[in-house]
């Protein structure tokens, strides 16, 4: 069962609502990590473009879709060049870049994994790979934005709930739909956990324990 308006490929509106805002949100991310790099505005659209429909394309090639979503939205990556011209412009307001960057980045990753969810559950496939899709989805395009900009990766900062709050958000979608509950209502709660994950790690140091060697004894 779909709820809401279903528009086309099947998708409901709240799923091409999701892939907008989280294309707009990464793209402008991107174009901050490009302003960091200090490029042209023909690098600050390429970086746009690529945070921007880097996730969501890699989900749309696994499901194996019948096109990949900005193919047939190629509005989105208009979306994504408008946005890069204007940090390219702008940037030089902001006090903090970086710390611009971490929180916009915050509220992508919980918009994009609940768009993933809503794409993968449309395409009817296994929780497990709702989930996986989710994951894919949010954590793809940051990444790629962050190794080609030479960053640090924001998903291997030690400890730090990310992946862990993309995971998080997912499943929980899932449970909500094996409990019957509607699509819409799994999705939006979906982009709510994983951004109260993902701030809770943030701003109040919510972490995992991480791996720590145990000290060899000498044997004599």
């Amino acid at each position: 069962m779909t709820d809401g308006i279903v528009l086309g490929a099947g998708l409901p509106a709240i799923v091409w609502m999701l892939d907008y805002s989280s294309a707009l949100i990464f793209a402008l991310t991107g174009a901050l990590v490009a302003s960091r790099l200090q490029l042209d505005p023909v690098g600050f659209v390429f970086m746009a473009a690529m945070t921007a429909v880097g996730g969501g394309t890699l989900r749309d090639l696994i499901l194996n879709r019948p096109s990949v979503f900005w193919v047939d939205r190629p509005s989105l990556i208009l979306l994504a060049a408008a946005a890069a011209l204007v940090v390219f412009w702008g940037a030089h307001l902001l006090e903090n870049r970086y710390r611009w960057l971490l929180w916009l980045d915050a509220f992508a990753l919980a918009v994009a994994v609940a768009a993933g969810v809503g794409v993968a559950l449309a395409a009817g496939v296994s929780p497990v790979v709702v989930v996986i899709m989710g994951v894919v989805t949010g954590t793809f395009g940051g990444l790629m934005r962050d190794v080609v900009g030479n960053e640090l990766p924001l998903i291997l900062k030690q400890g730090e709930l990310y992946i862990t709050a993309a995971f998080g958000g997912a499943a929980t979608a899932v449970a909500l739909i094996w409990a019957g509950g509607g699509r819409t209502t799994a999705v939006l709660t979906c982009a709510v956990v994983v951004l109260v994950l993902r701030l809770g790690s943030m701003v109040l140091g919510w972490r995992l324990p991480t791996y720590r060697p145990r000290a060899r004894r000498d044997r004599r």
